[in-house]
């Protein structure tokens, strides 16, 4: 019984020194840290992907480019990734975010509250998670506008916050001009935004 007690003892304490001598050991040179990027949602962690997708990025630029050139008196425009803390049970990474003067208060050393307009650019891994349970969340915690933007259809689907509900605005496609009435400085022209996709298919 004595000698089981030890051994018990003795793998504890191995155990205890192998944790406390790793801990400060640098990974190889050929295998650097890569920075964990998650949400938490709910209080439930969903990891995002490592790196987006080159059309993703694409369209992220050029969407934050056009928001830019019309809106950044008005507001802040900020790319992923940032976190988004709605509580400290939701936490966000959207891929696009503007933030109105009125409303700069929540940006701090990370954006503390609630953004005026998000968007999600939709990708086979993540449209379930964009187009359910971002929108119950983000309509929850009260955010303006939320656009969703199918890069395969390229189509954006702008939705409105209305009496504590979103509804669907309007869905726009190449042809259109996206406009926003509680935010007269957006005018996005989709058939501009979407052309920057021809280079990846020449």
């Amino acid at each position: 019984m004595n000698d089981m007690r030890k051994k018990k003892t003795l793998v504890k304490e191995q155990s205890d020194v192998y944790e406390h001598e790793t801990a400060n050991i640098e990974p190889p040179i050929d295998q650097p840290l890569i920075e964990e990027r998650y949400e938490i949602i709910e209080g439930i962690r969903y990891d995002c992907q490592p790196s987006p997708t080159l059309q993703h990025q694409l369209l992220v630029t050029q969407l934050c480019s056009d928001l830019y050139s019309t809106c950044h008196a008005t507001g802040t425009i900020i790319v992923a990734p940032m976190d988004v803390h709605l509580d400290k049970d939701n936490i966000v990474q959207p891929d696009l975010i503007y933030v109105s003067n009125e409303n700069h208060s929540i940006l701090r050393t990370r954006i503390e509250g609630v953004p005026d307009l998000l968007v999600e650019i939709l990708s086979p891994s993540t449209g379930t998670h964009d187009k359910v349970r971002k929108k119950a969340l983000y309509e929850r915690f009260g955010v303006h506008e939320y656009w969703i933007v199918d890069s395969h259809h390229r189509t954006i689907d702008q939705f409105v916050l209305h009496e504590g509900k979103y509804i669907l605005e309007q869905t726009y496609g190449s042809a259109h001009i996206l406009l926003s009435s509680r935010f007269p400085c957006i005018s996005v022209q989709l058939g501009k935004l979407f052309h920057i996709l021809g280079k990846l298919e020449d």
